[in-house]
Parts: structure tokens; C-alpha cells; sequence
């Protein structure tokens, strides 16, 4: 089977996937690529075509969407097929971009914790018995990356490219996946995405806010099952 390589958003890592790694390693190699150690979108995506099969299915989630979408754009021979979850396709506007700025401002001065629990990650996530627990693995993930790699990230979405264009020319079976209750990236913006892309999916999920894939795994799982099969 094909392999799948999963990109995680800011300030996290594999442990953004378990649930997607239990349900889909048994049957195909997956893989999550790190989006660190690079200062742009344009050098991640190389960096995980690099790494990455020559042939595989590529799922990524709000900044692993954002470089799967540029490895789209850079290599798009490469994808088997292509899953967008809580992303967005457009360059930073100006009120985002002096909002990083803020909280590069912030972790500079050694303040990276009290930037994610107070300012980032409670707006990750809808409510729901499992909220606080994902929250603290989100912590987990954040500070064990580091303040090096928020600021590179950062430094990344402040200068990409709008990507509406290459996300026309994809021609491989997509998915277009958003929690229901996402506040950084609504429904709206994976509407247009999902009319951007030739005949793909779009599947809203309920009780979900921008990490579906550990606030609602079996939804989302089955969603990109669907995808895989296609």
C-alpha cells in the first residue's frame, strides 16, 4: 500500500497522530515529518520530500497543511493524494503577522510556556471531557520543541506564499477535513479550499476544534480511511 506521511502543526509532533498512526500502520508504512530545523515553508517541504517515499499519500494539519500544500506546489508528481486538515491556504495578513511578532517578543523574553497555555492552546480546542488532557499533551509537545523552533516556525507563516493557485492544479484524490469548532481556521476557509481543489471532499467534524485528530480520532479516522481507499 501506499505509504503515509503526516505533517503536524505548530508546535507539535508525532504524538499529534497516535491515533491516526494505531489505525493506519498495521496495514501501510506511515510516517510523521518533523517541520523543524528550516527557516521557510519552502525549505520544509524539501526537507520532507527528502525523506519521504518517492510515491505517498501526504496528510497535514494547520502548518503540516500549510507545507503539504507547498510540497503540492514543489513536487506534485510525488503525491498519490493529498488530506487538508484546519489549514489555510492564504499568506499571513497583517494583522496576524504583527500578532507573531507579539509572541516572538514574548518568547524571547523566556516566556514560551505562559504563550501556549495562556495565549495559543486554549484556542486549539472545542469543549469536551478530554479538553484538559489534550491540552496538557499540547504543553508537552510545545515545550519539548522549544523556544528555537517556535521561533523558526513563526518565521515561516510570516513569510508564505499564498498557495489558492497550486491547490487548483491538484489532481490527485483530496480531503479537506476542519473541526467543527475551529476558531484559527473555520469552516469557511476549508469551504474554499474544498472548491479550489478538482473533486474533493469536504468533511466538517463535529465536536471538534482544531486538533480533530485527538479530539475526535474515530471521526477523523474515518474520514481518512475513505480518503486512503479512494
Amino acid at each position: 500500500m501506499t505509504p503515509l506521511v503526516l505533517l503536524p502543526g505548530m508546535m507539535c509532533d508525532a504524538r499529534l497522530f497516535v491515533p491516526q498512526i494505531a489505525a493506519f500502520s498495521r496495514e501501510r508504512a506511515v510516517m510523521v515529518a518533523p517541520l523543524t530545523g528550516q527557516p521557510t515553508i519552502g525549505a520544509l517541504a524539501h526537507q520532507v520530500l527528502a525523506a519521504a517515499p518517492h510515491k505517498f499519500a501526504l496528510a497535514g494539519l494547520s502548518m503540516g497543511g500549510i507545507v503539504a500544500m507547498e510540497i503540492a506546489r514543489q513536487a506534485p508528481e510525488r503525491l498519490d493524494r493529498l488530506a487538508l486538515l484546519d489549514t489555510n491556504p492564504m499568506a499571513d495578513t497583517d494583522e496576524t503577522f504583527a500578532m507573531r511578532e507579539h509572541y516572538v517578543a514574548q518568547i524571547n523574553a523566556g516566556m514560551l510556556a505562559a504563550v501556549m497555555r495562556e495565549e495559543l492552546k486554549p484556542r486549539y480546542l472545542s469543549e469536551g471531557p478530554r479538553r484538559a488532557q489534550i491540552l496538557d499533551l499540547c504543553m508537552e509537545m510545545a515545550v519539548d520543541l522549544g523556544e528555537d523552533v517556535f521561533i523558526d516556525q513563526t518565521r515561516a507563516l510570516q513569510n508564505r506564499m499564498d498557495q489558492q493557485e497550486t491547490l487548483k492544479a491538484v489532481s490527485v484524490p483530496s480531503l479537506v477535513l476542519c473541526g467543527e469548532a475551529d476558531a484559527l481556521c473555520p469552516i469557511e476557509r476549508h469551504e474554499l479550499m474544498a472548491e479550489l481543489i478538482p473533486n474533493s471532499e469536504l468533511v466538517v467534524v463535529p465536536g471538534a476544534g482544531h486538533l480533530p485528530t485527538l479530539e475526535q480520532p474515530d471521526e477523523t479516522n474515518k474520514a481518512l480511511a475513505s480518503w486512503l481507499t479512494k
